[in-house]
Order: structure tokens, then sequence, then C-alpha cells
């Protein structure tokens, strides 16, 4: 993971995504809160969702509405949902992508959309176990998603790759019911 990014401000790159953003927005795995901080300066109703309690204290501490808890659980607004974020390799969150994005598909509103970041072309589409070097904290499992299996895992999940393009060296995804 790209620590720094995840710390850091929103990219040119990242902006230009998040120009597609139909409010409201639910940033998925929002972390420090950097996304949604973002769309909430932009005037763009927004809520950050991560299950890491520090994680969603830095969020707020940024500007950035946010709430702990899981995409897996309970979410406040489901359904109506425009604009669905899963930025910063967040589509591996809890290591299946195709069970991630039909939950994140019942937490859509129709004609909702997911914007993503996926791996390069030729990387493939894996599980793994991921954890902070020198951490004691237990290993999640996570999955990575490459481009060239982008569109089995988004239509497994009944939604279809809008447009898939590359900016700043990372490739980029909308997706659509």
């Amino acid at each position: 993971m790209a620590v720094e990014r995840w710390c850091g401000v929103v990219s040119p790159a990242e902006r230009a995504l998040l120009a597609r953003a139909r409010p409201p927005v639910l940033d998925v795995g929002c972390g420090p809160g950097r996304i949604a901080a973002h769309l909430a300066r932009q005037g763009v109703i927004v809520l950050g969702i991560d299950v890491a309690a520090p994680a969603v204290r830095l969020a707020r501490a940024r500007g950035a509405p946010a709430t702990v808890g899981s995409v897996f659980g309970p979410v406040p607004g489901a359904g109506a949902w425009r604009t669905v974020v899963l930025l910063d390799g967040n589509l591996g969150i809890g290591g299946d992508p195709v069970a991630l994005l039909v939950r994140v598909r019942g937490l859509l509103a129709e004609g909702g959309r997911v914007l993503c970041d996926v791996e390069p072309p030729g990387r493939p589409t894996r599980s793994l176990t991921l954890g902070l070097a020198g951490s004691t904290a237990a290993r999640q499992p996570w999955a990575q998603v490459g481009a060239d299996g982008l569109a089995k895992v988004a239509g497994a999940a009944g939604l279809v790759v809008r447009q898939l393009w590359t900016a700043e060296g990372r490739w980029f995804a909308e997706l659509t019911a």
C-alpha cells in the first residue's frame, strides 16, 4: 500500500476521478479521510466509513464526515448512495472483490456508480492477507484486482465496467449497475 498517498492530499488524477462522483457519496475504507475531506470541502454530501476508529478520528480531524463501521455491516443511507468510492486498493477489502461489489451494489441508489482503482494490466486478480510491517495487529484478508480481470469481477457482482483509464501511473474505473 502507498501509505504516503493514503495519508497525503488528493492528486490531480484523483480529483478528475472524483469529478464523476454524484452525491451523496460513500467513501468505503476512508482511512484518514483525504477523499471524504476533499469532497466535503467541495460542498459534496459525503460520508467516510472505516473499521479503524483511529483512522476515523484522523478523518474527522481533517473535516471529513466519517463513522466507524464495516461496509459488510449496517451502513447509514443504504440504498441511497449515488456514488461509492473504493480508492487506494479498497476494492480488496475483505479478500473477495465479488462479495464486496455485491454488497456495494446493494448500497447504491438506482443508477449509482462505483469509482475505484485497480492494479495495472498484466497483474492477476488474487486474494492475500494484509498486515502492517512491524505491527502486531491482526492480518486482514485482502484482494488485488488487475485491470484485465475487472470486467469478470464486476460482472459477477452485477456491475458493468463503464470506463477504465490510466492517469499518473495508476488505473481507475467507473462501474455501473
